[in-house]
């Protein structure tokens, strides 16, 4: 009862001072929107960044021997898996949609007088879904299922070397077993991936290939897909249930994708800068804006004092207009950001590629429900904050001294 009162009181007292509530809602508008506007941005850049990788690099999970990632390449034959049929209970788990073997390799690919050294991975192209949105191939075609002598070469990689599809290379590893194995493969495609680091050294081969030149058998990994990401860790513990621990070890894509975590953990700090600021000028703005309104509103106050309404009571209503201020122009905020986010989606805007990614990106803001949450809890909370220092002056006017003020 008493909320609802203050809350009308509130409402009356900002359309009486319509042009000092529509500034103060303005700034906080133009805070929330800003706020929104980075948040969005850095959240679609890095689901699509996010997707790439997972598709085009690790997978949503992989499943290795243990401590595969950290001494493998030292000893490869020691952390292979056994045969694919072992693995054959991965596709009656829920959300799981493909799955493929991975055997890893490292050599130099040779053609004519240029030789460089690459990391290498055979798959399958019959089940891996290597390459389904995220490896453009940029010239020639993808692996296919009977492609056991071709290759595909990393754009970074051919163009060193000089290579265009349709070439000759001589791929060469030295195997701890058996020593220096070769084969002669011509280049099938050259792809491009996200990550630039990653096309400069990258070699793509049939798994069958891969295990010829490694005299093996058996994979170095299993590479999960699952239907969608928010998915992977309920499928990561569902796996880790049906595997033995102690013989395998089963890692979701964000434990393997470093520079993904730390791309991601750069851009928050710098949206963090971007809420500090939106925070102080929104704490500044409204903190005088309601300093103001008290001195404005001194004489009414006392006569409200004098009347018998309770300092609380002044500290409540104080209080509840910033809030108010708040909420409408985080309201306002979210409305300007959404536009802009329909406006920048229409004008499908081109963007360089970030440091370290090799492609670039078409600008997207993706408002989520947590974007809309943290614009509200910033416009609303920061101008309640804003309005504590001038409701707690208010409350403590002394009332000869108040309504002395009104003369």
């Amino acid at each position: 009862m008493i909320l609802t009162a203050l809350t009308k009181l509130a409402l009356r007292n900002l359309l009486r001072h319509r042009r000092r509530a529509l500034i103060a809602i303005f700034s906080v508008a133009l805070g929330t929107a800003a706020l929104a506007v980075a948040s969005g941005f850095i959240a679609g850049m890095f689901a699509d960044f996010r997707e790439a990788t997972i598709e085009s690099q690790y997978a949503h999970l992989q499943i290795t021997r243990p401590r595969y990632h950290e001494n493998g390449l030292a000893d490869p034959d020691r952390y292979l898996l056994p045969d694919d049929a072992a693995a054959q209970t991965l596709r009656t788990v829920p959300h799981v949609r493909a799955w493929g073997p991975r055997l890893g390799l490292t050599g130099l690919v040779s053609h004519g007088e240029s030789t460089l050294s690459f990391v290498g991975e055979g798959f399958d192209p019959a089940h891996d879904l290597t390459g389904d949105r995220s490896l453009t191939i940029v010239q020639g075609h993808r692996l296919g299922v009977a492609d056991q002598n071709q290759v595909l070469l990393g754009k970074g990689l051919a163009t060193l070397m000089g290579v265009q599809a349709g070439d000759a290379v001589v791929v060469l590893v030295d195997t701890p077993a058996s020593g220096l194995s070769a084969i002669d493969a011509k280049v099938a495609g050259v792809f491009e991936s996200v990550s630039k680091a990653y096309d400069d050294s990258a070699l793509l081969l049939h798994i069958d290939a891969a295990r010829k030149l490694l005299k093996v058998s058996g994979a170095h990994s299993w590479r999960v897909y699952v239907d969608e990401t928010v998915h992977t860790p309920e499928v990561a513990a569902a796996l880790r249930t049906r595997f033995d621990a102690a013989r395998f070890e089963v890692r979701t894509w964000d434990q393997l994708a470093e520079f993904y975590t730390r791309a991601v953990d750069l851009f928050q700090q710098q949206l963090d800068v971007v809420r500090f600021i939106v925070v102080a000028i929104i704490l500044l703005g409204i903190s005088n804006t309601m300093m103001m309104s008290v001195m404005e509103r001194t004489g009414e106050i006392g006569t409200s004092m004098a009347l018998g309404v309770r300092p609380r009571i002044l500290l409540g209503q104080f209080l509840l207009e910033g809030a108010l201020i708040g909420l409408l122009g985080s309201l306002a905020g979210l409305a300007l950001a959404f536009m802009t986010g329909w406006g920048v989606d229409a004008l499908r805007i081109d963007m360089p590629p970030p440091p370290g990614l090799a492609r670039g990106y078409l600008a997207h803001l993706s408002f989520t429900s947590a974007t809309v949450l943290e614009a509200l809890l910033v416009g609303i909370g920061t101008t309640t904050l804003a309005s504590l220092y001038p409701a707690w002056r208010a409350s403590r006017l002394v009332i000869v001294d108040a309504i002395r003020h009104n003369k």
